[in-house]
């Protein structure tokens, strides 16, 4: 029986053998290769982010950048938060494809190479910052900035020169003209659609190549989605916040760069009020994305360290044409001048204080008819610029333009590119509880530092002209500079959470 036993199994564990050992090693290639792919994409959706500490310093004694840190996922609204966390996660393609997993790699590959670029952009900047001599010694066919209209002139202009040797930027060109790829070029909101317009055309930041961006514009127009989309009188902005967040959505789910960074690596701009308060629809993009806006209130939810402070400038005619230029400090008679409504609460406080009360400080509510407001600015020494509702106004840059010494009247509003530009040498900051005091304040200043101030005025006016097409260091490259600043004092870490450090040989 134990013969027969054993004879009888033999043929059926010889027969099957060599299929069960198939079996097994096929089980752990299997394995292993998801095991790997898994791993691959798992890395590829768990890059992070930080902002560095005190990355720039344009000042030579602080910091410039305070550090954000990033939202918390547990604070989005469960219904964006649900679709955000789609991106990467694409339902067609649940099933592990090599193909994706391999471009994955690849895209990561070139990213730690986009941080190593910024990591010696960064190094170079601060080895300028360490000369003493705080005039920039790099050669410059157009123009070399110096004097005390700057923080610190030589770190700035090697800032500069670095950012047009290698920045990028990609323009997402989903949505439809005229909520985006489009603005309004002649309004008081006219620096928004001149900046969609001048990214379309540009040749020296704008790439094709999304791999090769260092940050990706969302170009929407808040000011167009306000007149197509809001319901005159009917305090309603969800729907124009809706189509923001519905916006981004899209973009999330067709491109894998807004979920690598949170968003953190993309920018938008708006000059309308709304702006802020609109693109809180979309959390990311409120919480950690780089915010170009003209209201760029701190109380409001404008944080200087991501956020980027965006020049409010009328262009009634879409030209600039005969409003730059004034007569010199000696032929300008009138101590201050101001023509407006009121505005919010600054305002108010201005008229009630001194609306036709003063012969040498002119306030009118309502100017009078044989008055130009143009030339009142360019007569005047000062020109007052209160906020209104909001904290930006056009005004002050119809004082820089009509090299007026503009005085700034706020609570929370942070100056256009203050990152790099001292504003202290070129304008006058009251304090709201001193407006009664105005007089007496600008009184104070002898002629010689107003003239001081008059001349750095001409001098910083060339950052906040409106050319067409652009011209180096006007007000569209200052833009972009900004942005550039901010995604210097941004790295996007390796998958181990550590800020890439620019060695590629580790």
């Amino acid at each position: 029986m134990p013969s027969s036993s054993s004879s009888n199994k033999l043929p059926f564990s010889s027969s099957f053998r060599p299929y069960s050992l198939f079996l097994v090693i096929l089980f752990v290639v299997l394995l292993a290769v998801i095991l790997v792919i898994v791993c691959t994409l798992g890395d590829a959706s768990s890059f992070q982010w930080t902002r560095t500490h005190g990355t720039l310093n344009f000042s030579g004694t602080s910091q410039v950048f305070a550090v954000a840190d990033p939202p918390p996922t547990s604070s989005l609204n469960p219904q964006i938060e649900e679709r955000q966390e789609g991106i990467g996660k694409d339902k067609v393609s649940e099933k592990i494809n090599v193909t994706s997993a391999t471009n994955e790699v690849k895209r990561h590959g070139k990213l730690e190479k986009i941080e190593a670029t910024l990591a010696r952009a960064r190094l170079a900047i601060k080895e300028a910052g360490r000369v003493q001599n705080k005039t920039s010694t790099y050669d410059d066919p157009d123009y070399v900035p110096r004097g005390r209209i700057y923080r610190n002139a030589k770190v700035f202009h090697r800032s500069y020169l670095e950012m047009e040797r290698i920045f990028k930027i990609y323009v997402y060109e989903e949505g439809e003209q005229p909520l985006f790829n489009d603005g309004p070029c002649k309004s008081v909101y006219a620096t928004e659609g001149r900046f969609i317009h001048e990214l379309a055309m540009d040749n020296n930041y704008r790439t094709n190549d999304p791999n090769q961006a260092y940050v990706y514009f969302l170009p929407y127009s808040v000011v167009a989605m306000v007149r197509y989309l809001y319901v005159p009188d009917s305090h309603d902005m969800s729907p124009i916040g809706r189509t923001i967040a519905d916006y981004v959505n899209v973009i999330a789910n067709k491109h894998p760069y807004w979920n690598r960074s949170l968003g953190a690596d993309h920018v938008m701009v708006s000059c309308h009020d709304w702006g802020p308060y609109s693109s809180s629809y979309a959390p990311f993009l409120y919480n950690t994305s780089i915010r170009a806006l003209c209201n760029a209130n701190t109380s409001e939810g404008f944080i200087p360290s991501k956020d980027v402070s965006f020049p409010e400038v009328q262009l009634k005619t879409g030209e600039i044409k005969g409003m730059l230029g004034g007569p010199s400090a000696s032929s300008r008679h009138i101590l201050a001048f101001f023509a407006g409504g009121r505005h919010g609460h600054i305002r108010h406080l201005l008229l009630e204080h001194w609306k036709e009360k003063d012969k040498d400080v002119l306030v009118y509510e309502q100017l009078p008819k044989h008055l130009s407001y143009d030339s009142m600015f360019k007569k005047s020494k000062f020109c007052l610029c209160p906020s209104g509702y909001e904290v930006a106004t056009a005004r002050v840059m119809d004082a820089i333009y009509a090299e007026c010494v503009p005085v700034l009247i706020s609570d929370g509003f942070v100056p256009p590119f203050s990152d790099v530009l001292n504003w202290k040498s070129f304008s006058v900051q009251v304090e709201v509880k001193d407006i009664p005091n105005i007089k007496g304040i600008l009184s104070s200043i002898s002629q010689k530092q107003y003239i001081s101030l008059q001349r750095r005025v001409k001098q910083v006016q060339r950052h906040f002209v409106v050319n067409g097409p652009s011209k180096r260091f006007d007000i569209f490259h200052m833009t972009v500079h900004s942005i550039w600043l901010r995604r210097l004092n941004l790295r996007l870490g390796s998958p181990s959470g550590k800020a890439f450090d620019g060695n590629m040989s580790k």
